[in-house]
């Protein structure tokens, strides 16, 4: 795998890519029962198209909205009706797991001295919460949330707010998602990308492609130099 050279910032998605989206539904698996997984499914699915859709329509809203949107459709497509669980799972997703190589990866590349954050669709809330629930914090230098600029990821605006606020041009960013779509939007916008392809997907057929593949992020220490 070719390394990633000139790098000078590590950008990370945060859903799906450091946080489990899954660990909420996961939470309350047993009062939930046999369609907790079609019902995480379902919830992410749906929280993803309706900010592209918004995005499409001029109708931002902040993600916390997207989200409680997204568990709406899931929990009535699954003739859910259980206000006490909406809540519990609006509440989890403000607490998500982190995948397990997530702080020993951070670390190393924080005492690199590379710059370090986070670049989320999340609300600045529901990041805050997140991060400090991780504990993710002490190897950040920032947390950028669309909410800065209005709009959703994959538009350009998002890429660009990483740039600015961390000084630095796009080749000179190795940014991290497991979401295909945000890593082609990403290397479409100029920016170095590693595509963490945890559950081997297949590649999507779109403009920018990822400058390396990996299974997890205990790999990216070993590409940038």
């Amino acid at each position: 795998m070719q390394k990633l050279t000139g790098i000078k910032a590590c950008v990370f998605d945060a859903y799906g890519t450091l946080f489990d989206v899954h660990s909420a539904v996961g939470k309350h698996r047993q009062r939930i029962g046999a369609k907790a997984d079609q019902l995480s499914m379902l919830w992410r699915t749906k929280q993803l198209e309706y900010t592209w859709l918004r995005s499409l329509m001029g109708a931002y809203v902040e993600f916390w909205q997207v989200t409680q949107d997204g568990l709406d459709y899931a929990m009535a497509t699954c003739s859910i009706d259980d206000t006490a669980l909406r809540t519990d799972l609006m509440n989890a997703y403000l607490e998500l797991d982190c995948y397990t190589e997530v702080k020993d990866t951070l670390a190393m590349l924080k005492h690199r001295g590379l710059k370090m954050a986070i670049l989320s669709n999340g609300s600045p809330r529901m990041l805050a919460a997140a991060v400090e629930s991780s504990g993710l914090g002490e190897y950040l230098d920032d947390t950028l949330s669309v909410d800065d600029v209005g709009i959703y990821k994959p538009d350009a605006r998002v890429y660009q707010l990483a740039c600015e606020r961390l000084n630095v041009k796009p080749a000179e960013i190795s940014f991290q998602s497991s979401n295909a779509w945000d890593a082609a939007g990403a290397a479409h916008f100029g920016m170095r990308v590693a595509w963490v392809n945890r559950f081997g997907q297949t590649r999507e057929r779109l403009p920018g492609e990822p400058s390396a593949e990996l299974k997890t992020l205990a790999e990216l220490p070993g590409l940038v130099i």
